[in-house]
């Protein structure tokens, strides 16, 4: 079980609450998909991925992403219960999706650029602290099925 101070959890969800998902969600997973393009594999069914305009410009990519970030809301509404919470996902992504775990933890990587690009000088050291935590708290859930 992970604990969590009352400054982590103040912040996980005031992030959560001021980003736009519709935009925040979007760029993490074209960033992901333009800087990791081996990330692409997944989304074959997402029509032209050949280049980063055509990424940044996919609505069905753009849709995954803001999907993506409703996924981590759930995380946050339940962080004391963050591995059940993300049980039946990992077990989709494990043993439906085929999906290498390390792409949970690139996924992150994107997002938390971006949100220090969404967000400014607020995404001080200590914000970046509280949300990589529960990002990798999250990505452990969601890997758990792969042990």
């Amino acid at each position: 079980m992970v604990e969590w101070t009352d400054f982590e959890r103040t912040t996980i969800t005031s992030i959560f609450a001021k980003i736009d998902y519709d935009k925040v969600g979007p760029k993490a997973l074209s960033r992901c998909l333009v800087v990791y393009p081996w990330t692409q594999r997944y989304f074959g069914n997402f029509g032209n991925l050949y280049n980063a305009a055509a990424i940044v410009g996919n609505k069905m990519v753009a849709a995954h992403g803001i999907v993506v970030l409703h996924g981590l809301e759930r995380g946050f509404k339940n962080l004391d219960n963050i591995r059940e919470t993300y049980a039946e996902l990992s077990h989709l992504h494990s043993e439906k999706l085929h999906v290498d775990p390390d792409n949970f933890r690139l996924f992150a990587d994107c997002l938390i650029i971006v949100l220090a690009a969404e967000l400014g000088p607020a995404f001080n050291a200590e914000v970046q602290c509280a949300c990589q935590k529960f990002l990798n708290v999250v990505m452990s859930a969601l890997g758990r099925q792969y042990h």
